[in-house]
């Protein structure tokens, strides 16, 4: 069976950095599977790359096809953006591989939570509840990045500055949101124990990259 690895944190942690690293590895063979958003393209960004980048509509004629796996919706300075995993064929659990993705907590939840009634479908009264979530510890795992606040303030606003429009009070809001997303009281219900922390992102990515090998 595969494994999924779920890269999280907050907003300017190095999660995009530490995904982007991992995601070249070539000694630790794992897919992408890369996640579709409905907001626009930053500076940088590929379709395709980062993100598949959808319009409202096409959001919304997925959602439709149950092709949804989870989505997440924040209210912004622009307006609503989605972000979302879909069952397109990039995840194939019955497979010996190992796949990577980047998310938050909710994503995270959602997966499992995804995954979980799907087992409970297709198992039937042979898996008790117990044994599904042994399946969903073994299978699908976090990784997730922390950053000390004041450190990822300060590179939150170093990464805006390069932004040809830079959008300050966006930056904030996501800042502030993130404290609440991933609080201390949420980090336990989703039951997240291992923390990396990336305050050194060589030393930080040894610690990833040895707990994806064994």
């Amino acid at each position: 069976m595969a494994v999924l690895y779920l890269v999280m944190g907050k907003s300017a942690s190095g999660k995009d950095t530490i995904f982007q690293r991992l995601k070249r590895n070539d000694f630790l063979h794992l897919k992408t599977v890369i996640p579709y958003t409905t907001r626009p393209k930053r500076e940088g960004e590929e379709d395709g790359r980062e993100y598949y980048f959808l319009s409202c509509e096409e959001f919304l004629t997925m959602q439709r096809e149950n092709k949804v796996i989870e989505s997440r919706t924040y209210q912004t300075v622009h307006g609503d953006w989605t972000y979302f995993t879909a069952d397109d064929g990039q995840i194939i659990m019955d497979a010996e591989d190992k796949y990577l993705l980047i998310g938050t907590l909710e994503t995270y939840r959602k997966i499992r939570e995804y995954y979980r009634k799907k087992l409970f479908i297709e198992k039937g009264k042979e898996w008790v509840e117990e044994r599904i979530q042994e399946w969903l510890k073994r299978h699908i795992k976090p990784i997730y990045i922390e950053v000390e606040n004041g450190l990822r303030l300060e590179r939150a606003l170093k990464r805006e500055r390069k932004q040809e429009l830079p959008e300050y009070t966006e930056m904030c809001r996501r800042f502030l949101a993130d404290e609440e997303d991933f609080s201390e009281e949420n980090l336990k219900r989703a039951g997240i124990t291992k923390r990396f922390q990336n305050e050194i992102l060589e030393v930080c990515l040894k610690e990833i990259e040895k707990d994806i090998s064994k």
